[in-house]
């Protein structure tokens, strides 16, 4: 079993910065994590992937590409949302996930594959 408890959601103006992190009861080198976010009436959205294992290859939405940077700090278990150059369509309700097979695939083939997730944090982008 391995919690997730993610913070650092907020209200900011477009164009602003936040945050996020996800803090993992147990945090090994075969894992995946990811960061997923939804906004009310759309479908879940995977926006960014970091494996654990020695070379943290990442993996962005196109969505966000250029504008978040995912990173992983093994001393304190979490793995971290960097958002710039936030925009309106940025809102949701953001959570992170982990796949614990992640040298098979970072991100896993299907989002269902992840084994655990955490209960989200909500971000609010106004213009």
């Amino acid at each position: 079993q391995v919690d997730l408890v993610e913070s650092g959601g907020g209200s900011v103006q477009a164009g602003g910065s936040l945050r996020l992190s996800c803090t993992a009861s147990l945090y090994g080198h075969s894992m995946c994590m990811g960061w997923f976010r939804q906004a009310p009436g759309k479908e879940r959205e995977e926006v960014a992937a970091i494996y654990a294992g020695n070379d943290s290859k990442t993996h962005y939405a196109d969505s966000v590409k250029g504008r978040f940077t995912i990173s992983q700090d093994y001393a304190t278990n979490t793995v971290y949302l960097q958002m710039d150059s936030l925009k309106p369509e940025d809102t949701g309700m953001y959570s992170c996930a982990a796949f614990m097979r992640g040298w098979v695939a970072c991100p896993p083939r299907s989002v269902d594959e992840y084994n655990y997730r955490g209960q989200g944090t909500q971000v609010t982008v106004s213009s």
